[in-house]
């Protein structure tokens, strides 16, 4: 059967030729893909897109992710020079948001350099569209690892739920690594290895290890937090991490595949949806803090931004809103962000804080 997108054909050549591939090959490859990948062709963002982020829904949330990096800034002495890092920019709006709240902090924006790290050229263009108006440094990196060394304030926004997944399904004793292999109908299809992957368990957490049959287990590369937390212990500095996902490692499948605003098949038409899976914080955190870095948190998106003053930040807009219709919107903009129903980000999401250890708690994270 051929490929319904061009994606496909390529996926199931490679399957003809070496057999079934892992779940996190199959995701790399639909997202990142250099002709067909997901985020290589398209601009995912907003109604026209696949999804929305939360600097698309509300200004209030990119400005107070600013006023946090300022703070954080101070705490760490007020440096001459700062870099800030974004990883997947998105269009550019939470870094615009964030720069234009700063700019009443003394001093914050002429110390910084902007690093954004992006893989998308859609969407690089779009953050070039947006932020090279503004009058400071702007320079774009395909990975963390090319950012200049140097004290750094870093910021992940719905960055880590994209990376690759992995998953391993436990059957007879055994943890066997799931895969796409394509089945009797000529259909792509989930599979698992014949073998079991050999002392799986013995790097699973205890909770993990006395799950029942057939529990799925996902897990994601250290290389990205390995990398994070090594930076913030050398050079200095801090990161903000912001994900929908869970703070301890457990079991479960939340591979999810997104199109037009609706739940897709992740196996359907590769490379014309997004792929995403819930973050582990435990594991993110067990990552950074074995670089030498501290973790925070995670804690509840609401819990963080009504911290930083969200509610205030509402109200004062709402003073000047020049009809009801714009004062509504605010007032629904504000829901979704820290709301904890099933419409709201404000539980689903999580933010956790890697520090220095000689920086303190980072703001927002004080209990």
């Amino acid at each position: 059967m051929a490929g319904s997108t061009p994606l496909e054909a390529e996926i199931r050549r490679r399957i003809t030729a070496a057999g079934p591939m892992p779940v996190g090959e199959y995701m790399a490859l639909c997202l990142g893909e250099p002709t067909h990948g997901y985020y290589m062709t398209r601009d995912p963002l907003g109604a026209r897109g696949d999804f929305i982020t939360a600097p698309e829904i509300s200004q209030m949330f990119g400005e107070l992710i600013g006023l946090w990096m300022a703070a954080v800034w101070k705490q760490m002495g007020a440096p001459d020079r700062i870099r800030i890092v974004e990883l997947g920019p998105g269009r550019g709006t939470l870094m615009n948001d964030a720069l234009r709240a700063v700019q009443v902090v003394p001093g914050f924006r002429d110390a910084l350099t902007l690093h954004l790290v992006e893989i998308s050229p859609v969407l690089r263009a779009q953050q070039e569209h947006k932020l090279n108006a503004l009058p400071l440094s702007v320079s774009w990196h395909a990975a963390l690892e090319e950012v200049p060394k140097g004290p750094a304030i870093v910021v992940a926004n719905e960055f880590f739920d994209a990376l690759p997944i992995n998953q391993a399904v436990k059957i007879d004793g055994g943890w066997h690594e799931r895969q796409i292999g394509i089945d009797a109908n000529g259909n792509l299809a989930f599979t698992v290895a014949r073998e079991p992957l050999p002392h799986f368990e013995q790097l699973l957490p205890p909770a993990v290890r006395a799950a029942p049959e057939p529990s799925i287990f996902e897990w994601r590369a250290d290389t990205v937090a390995m990398e994070l937390g090594r930076r913030i212990a050398n050079d200095g500095g801090a990161a903000l991490a912001i994900d929908y996902g869970h703070a301890e490692s457990a079991t479960g499948e939340t591979l999810q595949a997104v199109g037009q605003h609706a739940y897709a098949n992740p196996l359907t038409a590769p490379g014309t949806i997004d792929l995403t899976a819930h973050v582990d914080f435990q594991a993110l955190a067990r990552a950074v803090e074995a670089m030498g870095a501290n973790a925070f948190g995670p804690i509840e998106q609401a819990d963080f931004l009504r911290r930083l003053g969200i509610e205030t930040r509402a109200a004062a807009l709402k003073a000047k809103a020049t009809s009801r219709t714009i004062a509504a919107d605010i007032d629904s903009a504000l829901a979704r962000l820290i709301g904890r129903g099933r419409s709201g980000m404000g539980a689903l999401f999580k933010v956790a804080s890697f520090a220095h250890p000689a920086l303190g708690i980072p703001p927002g994270f004080e209990t």
